[in-house]
């Protein structure tokens, strides 16, 4: 029952600090927590270990955990890990992988990519089932490597890159184009081109560091960060 209940805060908290329904700089109080999501203290505590060893928060000495900030310099130094560990899986996929699969998620990324272009109302809807199919393409290639040790050095990064992400949740262009960028990467997976498997995700990459970029330079607004539904 603790278990459950520790991973029940931990993927509650890690949501709503990925979704930026907790901001960078909030402090995550354990006893607040605890009546919030109705837990005991000792899970909250489990949780928050878990997100701190995420890089999703951190201790600041007398005042607790708080949520950690993003910075330019942060997303640079993730994105070229990135580079490496998302190029090698890539490569890695195109000669294990089963075509059939990457084939249909390149379909579905190419009529996602329509779906956004024709989006005027940004209700959310379509954003995230965007985002549910770039998970399932990040499933499909672990799937397909198996790599349990590559699996742990990418699973850390993921969940603050995926914050990052969000920043361009209000360009429906940049959304559209990394659609479409995020099917060259399963098209080529399928096609069994390790080499431009390789290429697909770096392009992918670089693009969606310019975006981040300048998102935090413009300071743009950030995704929906004021207040936490009960």
């Amino acid at each position: 029952m603790g278990r459950r209940a520790s991973d029940m805060a931990y993927v509650r908290l890690r949501t709503e600090i990925v979704d930026w329904r907790i901001p960078p700089g909030t402090v995550l109080a354990e006893v607040e927590l605890s009546g919030r999501l109705g837990v005991s203290r000792t899970p909250v505590r489990e949780a928050l270990s878990r997100l701190v060893a995420d890089g999703l928060a951190a201790p600041q000495g007398g005042r607790g955990v708080t949520v950690t900030a993003v910075s330019l310099d942060d997303a640079r130094d993730l994105f070229d890990v990135r580079v490496a560990l998302d190029g090698r899986a890539a490569a890695l996929a195109a000669r294990r992988a089963d075509p059939a699969v990457f084939a249909e998620l390149g379909d579905r990324l190419r009529a996602a990519a329509d779906v956004l272009r024709l989006d005027e109302d940004r209700s959310g809807n379509d954003t995230d089932a965007y985002y549910a199919l770039v998970a399932r393409l990040d499933e499909a290639v672990d799937d397909a490597v198996a790599n349990p040790h590559l699996f742990e050095a990418q699973r850390r990064l993921r969940a603050q890159l995926t914050r990052l992400r969000r920043l361009a949740r209000d360009n429906p262009r940049r959304l559209a184009t990394s659609a479409l960028e995020h099917a060259a990467i399963a098209d080529a997976i399928a096609a069994g081109d390790a080499d431009l498997a390789v290429a697909a995700t770096r392009l992918h990459l670089a693009n969606a560091l310019a975006g981040i970029t300048t998102a935090i330079t413009a300071d743009a607004p950030r995704p929906a960060a004021a207040g936490v539904a009960p």
